[in-house]
């Protein structure tokens, strides 16, 4: 069974749209709609500490995304990590076989995301998704894959670099709400969940009848994406139209989760995304994931809360989002909705 889910990213042959990757009408891309005049800003973290504050906190009330230049992590290391990916995604798929759980508890595990059509029947997406725990990986090295060779080497040391450039911008971000510099961090609590996500999407027969990731919001609070160079995929919401996310060369992609749409008291935008397929090229991008720990207790900051501005959301211990977010599995989620105070 698990060799069957495999055939997409290596199965030897000429892959074809099946059924099973054919969208309903309602929910397939419209890809002559998307705005090609407009993407997210781009943001040079070399530029001075104040000006870089403004623009990413403009950033995050009005996108919800941004890209980063001169991030500080070298560039042959982001090199080695996407190829260490890319190479892992085009093994042979028995080699990948053991790797694939529909478990979701599983810390180490090969997947696909679908959605559910209006028969409930499930309609796999046009990616394969391999998910870990960026830090601490010590306790799971060991279960992650000893082929290609330098896998293990090559994450542990990006994880590092990933680790502190991750601290920053939760401290840039606090500053851009008027917040002391660690805030963010203090209140996703001492054990965050960090956990990184492998996305590959071969080339696809009809790029207009299927998705490679469905449109959701990212649950957790801050998201690092690396992309395969001048391959575009990934797509954002703006003012009710799709705007293409550019791929340019040495930038991450930063996408705010609703943690910190929740944290900010609806100032910061946690917003819909998706990512399409492409007829001619694969794409790979890696994801790296800065959660809440479990037992965080998320709210709006109280210094943001004043009679003009009143609480948007209630409190809720991140397990109890967490919770909701798996029970909406397949659907178009709207987690963050279900703890807004109605007034």
């Amino acid at each position: 069974m698990a060799t069957k889910t495999f055939r997409l990213a290596n199965g030897g042959g000429p892959l074809s749209l099946t059924p099973k990757y054919i969208l309903p009408q309602e929910k397939r891309p419209t890809l002559s709609e998307i705005s090609i005049l407009a993407s997210i800003p781009i943001i040079d973290l070399k530029e001075p500490s104040a000006l870089v504050v403004e623009q990413i906190s403009k950033a995050c009330e009005e996108y919800g995304f941004f890209q980063i230049i001169n991030h500080g992590i070298p560039v042959e290391l982001c090199d080695k990590t996407m190829a260490v990916i890319t190479d892992f995604f085009e093994l042979p798929p028995e080699e990948k076989a053991p790797f694939f759980s529909t478990d979701l508890t599983k810390q180490v595990k090969l997947f696909n995301y679908f959605v559910k059509d209006g028969s409930q029947n499930k309609v796999s997406m046009w990616s394969e998704c391999f998910s870990h725990p960026w830090h601490p990986l010590d306790d799971i090295i060991h279960l992650l894959p000893q082929n290609p060779p330098q896998y293990r080497e090559v994450v542990a040391e990006y994880a590092k670099e990933i680790g502190v450039l991750m601290k920053r911008l939760l401290s840039l971000i606090s500053q851009g709400l008027g917040l002391e510099k660690d805030c963010l961090e203090k209140k996703l609590g001492e054990k965050p969940i960090l956990r990184a996500q492998g996305n590959y999407y071969p080339p696809c027969p009809d790029p207009e009848l299927t998705l490679g990731l469905n449109v959701h919001t990212d649950l957790n609070a801050l998201t690092i994406v690396s992309q395969t160079e001048g391959v575009t995929g990934l797509q954002v919401i703006k003012d009710g139209k799709w705007v293409a996310v550019e791929s340019i060369p040495n930038a991450f992609v930063i996408n705010l989760g609703d943690q910190i749409q929740v944290l900010s008291n609806g100032r910061y935008k946690s917003v819909h995304h998706r990512a399409v397929t492409n007829k001619t090229l694969k794409r790979v991008s890696l994801a790296t994931f800065y959660a809440p720990s479990r037992d965080a207790i998320i709210g709006p900051i109280e210094d943001l809360i004043d009679e003009q501005h009143p609480a948007v959301y209630r409190k809720f211990h991140y397990s109890e989002f967490l919770d909701e977010f798996y029970k909406q599995e397949g659907t178009r989620r709207m987690v963050k909705e279900i703890f807004e105070l109605k007034y």
